[in-house]
């Protein structure tokens, strides 16, 4: 395959130049490359080549007990395709409690093989840490996982004297650890006050800005104490929160690295008050506009590392109705895998980013932080030929007839578009052109990651 004429999308700018694949590599890059008899060549006059996106929080197949999300690993990796998402890192669900995190690792094998259409790995999961979990660890590097998620509310929570031990363990190995970051004590008590509301906005209300930066703050102390462990805080929603990040980092802790999402970045908690609200109902929530500004400053000083999407759909005429008389029964998550590339290429058009920064957002670095850079996140000789051909001149209206996630709405409804993927292409593959997937169920890949390449 020979990509012409197309302007290419590096973290550090873009340039001019043709691309050739040869079987699933990356194979040569320079302007004017003339076609070898019987290649494939696509022109790319006019359209951005950027890498495939890599989404480091999904979460297919997710079974909660009282629901399971409704996106299994095909439905939701073909949205994934459809967006131009090459690969997905996803987050497991939790096992039985107290189980060995291999037990999660071979469960999810199994409902990934034969479905997934793009390549893929998990985070492991944490319940609990002992003396096994602990060695298990290094283990788990041998096996390709090299990063695991921990959560301090819910009922699988660890408590802190848990994380010490985990923290001072993953200090010693360079294993990242991912972190849900809400402060339990505090949700728990205002979930009470609050026991018996309808409304979603309730949801929000019991889930304040102080309570995740109150547990980003402990993290973060935590991990200055144990060897500074690679530490990665998902989903991160608030201002306070982006605070203790960047008080972090100007003290020298380079260890701490933070991921948003789109839902955090373009929409607010006045969506809690509307008949609908509980399609937006996810943990954290939405906050408030304020909020929404200080993450877009966290991306233009460096402090927001990457860009995921936290993807969980339910189905609203069905699962988040649970909710309808409680809202603490709603189950959280909203679809968005689908979403995240081409909301972000209108951001270029509106000016809130650059094409570098999405680079960097979307592809490059969440490739190194979780280990499979430079083999994924970058248009380079010897990567794979995971490629994203961008039309940056398409207007549309982004709604949920136009996407393929497996469930009934888009957080995300009406609100316009300008540039959209024309083509997904994965190691050399055609597998998504002009918003339909075109490629193969279970072609997808399981890739085995090396230890994040970070900062030290």
């Amino acid at each position: 395959m020979l990509i012409k004429n197309g302007i290419l999308a590096f973290e550090d700018g873009v340039r001019e130049a043709d691309v050739r694949v040869e079987a699933d590599t990356i194979a040569e890059i320079a302007t004017q490359l003339a076609a070898y008899e019987g290649e494939q060549v696509i022109d790319a006059g006019g359209k951005v080549i950027m890498p495939g996106g890599i989404d480091v929080h999904t979460h297919m197949d997710l079974n909660l007990g009282v629901v399971s999300a409704s996106d299994d690993f095909y439905t939701g990796t073909v949205a994934a395709a459809c967006g131009g998402t090459t690969t997905i890192v996803d987050h497991m669900g939790f096992g039985p409690r107290g189980c060995s995190i291999s037990h999660q690792v071979e469960t999810y094998h199994q409902l990934a093989q034969g479905k997934a259409v793009v390549d893929y790995s998990f985070h492991g999961v944490l319940d609990h840490v002992d003396d096994a979990i602990l060695n298990e660890l290094k283990k788990l590097i041998d096996d390709g996982i090299t990063s695991h998620k921990f959560y301090l509310t819910y009922e699988g929570r660890i408590s802190d004297a848990e994380v010490e031990m985990l923290m001072g363990r993953t200090s010693e190995l360079g294993v990242m650890l991912t972190v849900h970051a809400e402060d339990d004590s505090m949700i728990t008590g205002l979930r009470k006050k609050y026991s018996g509301e309808a409304s979603p906005l309730y949801h929000a209300l019991s889930r304040p800005a102080e309570s995740e930066a109150l547990a980003v703050e402990r993290m973060i102390q935590c991990a200055g104490r144990t060897g500074k462990p690679p530490l990665y805080i998902v989903h991160l929603s608030s201002g306070l929160g982006l605070r203790s990040i960047q008080k972090a980092r100007r003290s020298g802790q380079k260890n701490i690295y933070a991921e948003t999402c789109p839902q955090y970045l373009l929409l607010d908690e006045s969506l809690y008050s509307r008949e609908d609200g509980l399609k937006y109902v996810m943990s954290p929530p939405l906050r408030s506009a304020n909020d929404r500004e200080a993450l877009w400053g966290g991306i233009k000083t460096g402090d927001i590392d990457t860009i995921a999407t936290d993807h969980c759909p339910f189905f609203y005429g069905c699962e988040k109705q649970l909710g309808k008389g409680d809202f603490a029964k709603t189950p959280g998550g909203i679809p968005g895998v689908e979403a995240r590339i081409p909301l972000m290429l209108s951001q270029i058009a509106a000016g809130r980013l650059s094409m570098e920064e999405l680079v960097s957002l979307c592809c490059t670095n969440p490739a190194r932080l979780f280990g499979i850079y430079p083999k994924k996140g970058v248009i380079a000789v010897g990567s794979d030929a995971d490629i994203v051909v961008v039309d940056p001149s398409v207007k549309k209206t982004l709604t949920h007839e136009i996407l393929h996630e497996n469930t009934d709405y888009t957080p995300y409804e009406c609100l316009p578009l300008q540039g959209y993927p024309a083509m997904t292409i994965s190691r050399g593959e055609i597998i998504a052109q002009n918003g339909n997937f075109i490629g193969e169920k279970g072609r997808g890949r399981f890739l085995k990651r090396s230890l994040p390449t970070i900062e030290s």
